[in-house]
């Protein structure tokens, strides 16, 4: 809202005309068949008309901006099952079906249920474990000679067998999972865009793309491509160029360190003479005062809010990239409470500072909520991506909630390190709802194959 655009360098070279294989192939195939969907050419395209009433952005509530989080919620937000507990209690089901056959015996009183397993020996007979009648071939001789091994030495072997083998199992899944996470391209075109929010198009008209709106699109193409930072991904679409989707990397050193927020956008028939339309997938949690539940994305460089000058969108200026960019370092940064209207005056008061560290506060505890929901719902084309991400984070997401637990300031833990001194103090409500997540988030790193997550388990 009140935050400030950056400005983006110009990242592709005039000289620069050489495009990927594939986005030659796709517009020179598809090109013919690709389409983008658009409404009334009647209709003005300006700020107040993408995000106003009747637009599928538009919210009907800014009271909201600042309310503390409840603490007592566990995540129903997103499901209708309780997804921050563990359910899968088979060892407690089993030990019930097995007291219920007990239950289940009719016998008169003072008669007890008779269990060949409980039966004492009957005598003469050996309770002694001795050598068993297993006979082991002797190449040497030609002769079979008895093994002496015990019956639990055997099945001690058996069970050791198939200990690792399915941890010989489990570590080709995580190796899998790492490769494919390495081998996660920043920048690919996909073809299924059928979860996209804006898949319906503009108003739902569909109609063939102009020459220059492809080209203007090729060339954002272009510039992703060659300059994503590594904290962005982007997948395109072939047969719809409209249509992009990126997930973010929340940036260190703020409350969305190492959290994945996802957005879809849509390229208007009248780009790049207005700016994009951006989606946030909230999961109905509101993480900032830039990112609405409803979806919405308040930036001035999007003509979402008011603005001066480079902060605004400009037509031949202005690219994708810098959006995403300005997402990133604009909305999900270090102090997201100054970024309401009205606030930033406050910035160097010791109210506006206590204000900043409790918004911070609920903040992380809703990004750790988006982190479960997303890493349960990955957004297509974008699993291997997640699966790897909270694999190898895990760790260090479960060092930062212990850190702030223990007094550490928001923001100041990075891969697992607490970069500044322990000193502040945390609200009550705060501890114990970081607390209540800690046992739900191990669940779900364990699920997704991190090792060493258990030392992080807390009593119940």
């Amino acid at each position: 809202m009140a935050a400030s655009d950056v400005e983006i360098g110009e990242f592709a070279s005039e000289g620069s005309q050489k495009m990927l294989n594939h986005n030659e192939v796709a517009m020179s195939k598809d090109f013919g068949k690709s389409v983008i969907v658009v409404g009334s050419t009647s209709e003005s395209l300006n700020s107040d008309h993408l995000n106003g009433p009747n637009s599928d952005l538009s919210c009907h509530s800014d009271d909201d901006a600042n309310k503390a989080v409840d603490f007592d919620e566990d995540g129903a937000d997103y499901d209708s099952d309780d997804y921050m507990y563990d359910d899968d209690d088979d060892d407690e089901n089993d030990y019930l079906s097995m007291q219920a056959q007990f239950d289940d015996v009719d016998l008169p009183p003072g008669v007890e249920a008779s269990f060949s397993w409980l039966k004492d020996p009957a005598p003469g007979v050996n309770t002694q474990a001795g050598p068993s009648s297993l006979n082991i071939y002797d190449p040497t001789n030609g002769e079979n000679h008895a093994a002496a091994t015990s019956s639990s030495t055997v099945l001690t072997w058996a069970g050791a067998t198939v200990k690792e083998q399915e941890e010989k199992e489990q570590e080709g899944k995580e190796d899998q999972v790492l490769r494919n996470f390495q081998n996660f391209k920043r920048f690919d075109t996909v073809d299924d865009f059928a979860d996209h929010h804006f898949n319906s198009g503009f108003s739902g008209q569909q109609v063939s793309p102009t020459k220059t709106w492809a080209k203007k699109i090729q060339e954002e193409w272009k510039i992703l491509e060659n300059n994503l930072p590594d904290t962005i991904y982007v997948r395109v679409y072939e047969t719809r160029m409209d249509l992009l989707r990126a997930i973010i990397v929340g940036p260190a050193g703020t409350p969305y360190h190492d959290g994945l927020f996802v957005f879809d956008i849509l390229f208007p028939p009248a780009y790049p003479d207005v700016p994009p339309m951006v989606y946030y997938y909230s999961g109905g949690l509101r993480i900032n005062p830039n990112l609405y539940d409803c979806g919405k994305v308040c930036l001035s460089l999007l003509n979402t809010w008011t603005g001066k000058g480079n902060e605004k969108w400009i037509p031949k200026q202005s690219t994708m990239l810098q959006v995403l960019v300005s997402i990133q370092a604009l909305i999900l940064n270090a102090h997201p409470y100054f970024n309401e209207p009205g606030y930033a005056k406050s910035k160097d008061s010791a109210t506006g500072r206590t204000k900043s560290k409790e918004y911070n506060e609920n903040v992380f505890i809703l990004s750790l909520k988006t982190m479960i929901y997303t890493l349960r719902k990955p957004p297509k084309y974008f699993e291997d991506f997640v699966a790897g991400h909270f694999h190898l984070r895990a760790h260090d997401i479960l060092s930062a909630c212990k850190a702030y637990m223990e007094g550490a300031e928001i923001g100041s833990v990075a891969k697992g390190n607490v970069l500044t001194e322990a000193g502040t103090s945390h609200r009550s409500e705060f501890k114990e709802a970081v607390a209540r997540m800690m046992n739900g988030l191990v669940n779900h790193f364990v699920r997704n194959g991190s090792k060493d997550c258990e030392q992080f388990r807390l009593p119940c």
